[in-house]
């Protein structure tokens, strides 16, 4: 019996690298979506008005946001296995505690923690994913993301259908939580350690982000915004605008989640095909005909259609991002990452808001067509992302 080769080995470590990082995506959906079937019990339990609520809910984001510019640092220290590690177990042991914290302030509180904790892991998964990625050769990172949304699709479902089976709300977590928590310790010796953050040359702290790496930033701002108005204003518009049923308006981002999903699995295929210019390019004109023909035909088909094209044609448009981020020269990816991420969660956090406002002072349909209009900008705009599309796709 002969030991197996050096290359042998690294290609083995690497594949099991690759399934680690498919896995640790999926969580990281699972982990996000398994809260949205719990805010109807947390309104109930705290006797909590919409307005209320809505604050509460942003304690979410805030703490995604807060996270995310520090994680670039801490991964440059501590490498991503150990963030995404323990970012991974804290998470499932704070899922939980959501369903019973007492008082506004607690929950509050605990879900701001939560939303630190997703954040971290979103920055070192991504800032992993790009190192696989380098270390392959392909494109891979449509399909990581594709994973995370399927993790969305089976975390809001998983708990609903534990429910279902007669588990209270707090045993029905502490499953998804258990399940969780066993992928991530399954995973933690396949992730990798070593990484281009690693390279002493690289600065480990918070730098002013340069042009090009700005640029990338918002483009991902456009895509992110695109995605939060479909998740807070599709139901809206189905239902006040082409006068749908209540009970059947949440179909429209229903279509626009299954697309974006299918387009992000085959991502990889396409980028590969096409490269990451024409990818970006075409995706985002999709994205914005969708937008128009949902906001202009006015049939109720013609929404459910132009959302599915939404998600379909923005399907890669972060995923490509993020990878040529984390090959920008003189910098770590982490740090890189880390930016950009910020950027684009600030466009879901504030575009919802900003739809609001215009669509008060106008109709909801323009403020859905000027999204479309932005996301034209980001097809002319998808050159930027040639420097490093090289190394990516050869």
């Amino acid at each position: 019996m002969t030991e197996p080769s050096a290359d042998a080995q690294a290609r083995k470590a690497l594949a099991a690298a690759c399934t680690a990082t498919r896995l640790t995506f999926l969580v990281a959906g699972v982990a996000m979506a398994a809260w949205a079937p719990m805010v109807p019990y947390a309104k109930a339990r705290l006797a909590l008005d919409e307005a209320t609520l809505g604050l509460v809910l942003l304690a979410l984001g805030g703490g995604s946001a807060v996270s995310m510019p520090l994680v670039g640092v801490l991964a440059h220290r501590w490498g991503y296995r150990s963030i995404i590690v323990g970012a991974g177990l804290l998470a499932a042991l704070v899922l939980p505690l959501l369903t019973w914290v007492p008082g506004v302030a607690g929950l509050t509180a605990t879900l701001f923690g939560y939303g630190f904790l997703l954040g971290t892991m979103d920055v070192a998964m991504n800032s992993h994913a790009v190192e696989v990625e380098r270390r392959d050769g392909r494109a891979l990172m449509s399909g990581f993301h594709g994973l995370f949304s399927v993790g969305g699709l089976l975390g809001s479902a998983g708990l609903s259908a534990l429910l279902s089976f007669g588990l209270p709300l707090t045993g029905a977590a502490a499953v998804i939580a258990a399940v969780l928590a066993a992928v991530v310790i399954s995973q933690r010796t396949s992730l990798l350690t070593a990484s281009e953050d690693s390279d002493s040359s690289l600065p480990a702290r918070l730098q002013w982000p340069d042009r090009l790496l700005f640029l990338l930033g918002l483009l991902c701002f456009v895509s992110f915004l695109a995605e939060g108005a479909l998740l807070d204003w599709s139901a809206v518009f189905l239902r006040d605008v082409r006068a749908v049923a209540p009970s059947m308006a949440g179909f429209g981002y229903s279509c626009f989640s299954v697309a974006m999903a299918a387009g992000r699995l085959a991502g990889d295929a396409v980028i590969m095909r096409l490269g990451p210019v024409l990818a970006v390019r075409a995706g985002a004109a999709v994205a914005a005909a969708g937008l128009l023909l949902a906001t202009l035909v006015p049939t109720v088909s013609a929404g459910l259609f132009g959302f599915a094209l939404v998600g379909l044609g923005a399907a890669n448009i972060v995923p490509v991002m993020f990878s040529a981020a984390g090959r920008l020269p003189h910098r770590a990816p982490s740090m890189s990452l880390a930016t950009v991420t910020a950027l684009g969660y600030a466009g879901m956090l504030s575009g919802p808001a900003v739809i609001g406002f215009i669509a008060h002072a106008s109709s909801l349909a323009l403020a859905l067509s000027l999204i479309a209009l932005l996301l034209l900008i980001v097809s002319l705009s998808a050159g930027i992302v040639r420097p490093t599309a090289e190394r990516v796709v050869r």
